[in-house]
């Protein structure tokens, strides 16, 4: 290792899903989020991050793991279903060796599949135990990966803030969760969507968030202007710290037309035997109800019309994966040379993405990242892997500025989240919010074994649910769009059901009984919606 460090690169990993459990089903393809992420993203980068260790290579990542994920990953149901989708895959597979025995190309990748899927099994059940948060926690601790903290349910801040209340409530539950999981004190946010309103500042400080990502704008639009752009961060007068996404690195990477991700070589994401297979054939393999969709085993590369791509090539897909790892090495290097010429302090390159791009939309995106890790370690290069908190250390004076509104949605601010389309559920949003702080205005010293106390609670739960960003974003993109209007009505009707208890029902308020019928109902609904076991409904007071 050569390292005349002039500036820095500070990758970061978004790793979010909506919580989708399902308990009177095994059916819902909602679920295969979770196993695809798991298989396709999540185990790989830990795969890859293992080998960096193993082979004595420092580097440094930033991995947020929010709150509804960590609560599937811990949910005992979804580690025995994901056990289950393997052993399906696997079964697959092994169908696939057979029926393409006469094709020495796609032969060879089903040998693959077969493989993979097999290893993700050993590990997952017989390595991890079934607990893959331990293996992040164990890099964390390591301090090679710097687990962040974000929203409980992702809720949308520039919205949600018309209450405040429920903003400090999304931010302290995020934390509590982190702090079930992980011993290292957290230091990083992300924003939900990147969505930044200065409301939100006192609460991050509140609970000890030293810094947070924000869109690139939202840097570039501050008050007053950043002398050095998104290349040092800034702190606000509340005391909060800020790094803005770089433009340049994020292009190369995440653009749909000159990202890496789209090379000839790649994996084509969109060319399933779900849809190629007989259908006969693969009908135990796709939705329960007959309809095609996706099982992860893909034979073809990104070349041409999808009916007419070329077969999947492993060693080419390796080979476009080391000669574009040099690219955005050298492309880093030449830009920390310019810039440490006009910054202060070093440079710091701020990468931002959503986790799942890297293994589930670029299949080879984790093998990108070790390639890349090893190229920064032991080649000449003039700058070093670095995590945020890293870099506050290191220079801690910043200028003072507040940034602007803004979000890493499309045109940069909240119309994905609100728009003619999905408008309608905020009027709900808005009003349970409100309600759930009156309930907890009411009734703020509820006994720990009271049964006002688990309906609080409940209310709490169901609220934080309905709030989750996935919904209003899933309607605007129009995919599984019933689902996300049926997770709305339900959550907003139970969270509507249990507050007209807590405000109407008498034997409840005053003698802190509820019916058999309402006590079966409560039951129900706490089993359904497992998440954040130890929520208090006073963190609305």
């Amino acid at each position: 290792m050569k390292n005349k460090e002039k500036g820095y690169v500070s990758f970061i990993f978004h790793a979010h899903l909506p919580f989708v459990h399902h308990p009177d089903r095994d059916d819902y393809l909602e679920e295969q989020w979770l196993f695809e992420a798991i298989s396709e993203t999540y185990i790989p980068l830990i795969t890859n991050f293992q080998k960096l260790i193993d082979e004595h290579v420092d580097f440094r990542f930033t991995m947020s793991l929010t709150p509804p994920l960590l609560n599937m990953l811990d949910n005992k149901l979804l580690q025995e279903r994901y056990i289950d989708y393997l052993e399906k895959h696997i079964e697959l597979a092994t169908k696939e060796i057979e029926r393409t025995k006469d094709n020495a190309q796609i032969n060879k990748l089903a040998h693959y599949y077969f493989d993979r899927y097999s290893n993700d099994l050993h590990l997952f059940r017989d390595v991890y135990k079934c607990n893959i948060i331990s293996a992040f926690k164990k890099f964390n601790d390591l301090g090679v990966l710097e687990i962040i903290g974000c929203g409980a349910t992702h809720g949308y801040f520039p919205i949600l803030y018309v209450n405040e209340k429920t903003v400090r409530a999304q931010i302290g539950i995020g934390v509590q969760t982190y702090y079930k999981y992980f011993d290292k004190p957290l230091k990083g946010f992300w924003l939900p969507e990147c969505g930044y309103v200065p409301e939100s500042e006192k609460y991050l400080k509140e609970f000890g968030i030293e810094y947070v990502l924000v869109e690139t704008h939202g840097i570039l639009y501050a008050d007053p202007a950043p002398l050095y752009g998104t290349y040092a961060p800034i702190v606000s007068p509340e005391g909060v710290c800020f790094f803005g996404r770089d433009l340049e690195s994020s292009r190369q990477v995440w653009s749909s037309i000159n990202g890496y991700p789209g090379d000839f070589n790649y994996r084509e994401f969109y060319r399933d035997i779900g849809y190629d297979a007989p259908y006969d054939y693969i009908k135990p393999y796709i939705a329960s109800n007959g309809a095609r969709v996706s099982t992860g085993i893909r034979y073809h590369r990104i070349t041409g019309p999808t009916e007419n791509k070329d077969i999947y090539n492993l060693q080419w897909a390796q080979d476009s994966v080391n000669m574009q790892a040099g690219h955005f090495f050298d492309c880093r290097c030449k830009q920390i040379e310019h810039l440490s010429h006009v910054t202060e302090n070093p440079p710091i390159i701020v990468c931002p993405y959503d986790a799942e791009l890297y293994g589930h939309w670029w299949y080879e995106g984790p093998d990108w990242l070790y390639t890349l890790a090893k190229k920064v370690y032991y080649d000449d290069c003039n700058f070093k892997l670095i995590t945020p908190s890293e870099y506050l250390d290191k220079y801690p004076n910043m200028q003072m500025c507040t940034p602007c509104r803004s979000s890493w949605g499309a045109k940069g601010y909240s119309e994905v989240w609100l728009n003619n389309q999905n408008d309608y559920i905020y009027r709900h949003i808005h009003l349970a919010g409100d309600r759930m702080c009156e309930i907890a205005s009411e009734f703020p010293n509820e006994p720990s074994n009271s049964l006002k106390r688990r309906v609080l609670n409940q209310c709490a739960r169901e609220l934080v649910l309905a709030q989750s960003s996935d919904w209003a974003f899933i309607i605007t993109n129009n995919t599984m769009v019933d689902y996300a209007k049926r997770r709305t009505k339900e959550h907003i009707g139970r969270f509507t059901k249990l507050y007209e208890w807590i405000k109407n029902d008498n034997d409840l308020r005053d003698n802190d009984v509820l019916s058999d019928d309402k006590l079966k109902f409560l039951s129900h609904v706490e089993e359904y919606d497992p998440i954040f076991p130890e929520i208090d409904y006073t963190i609305y007071l």
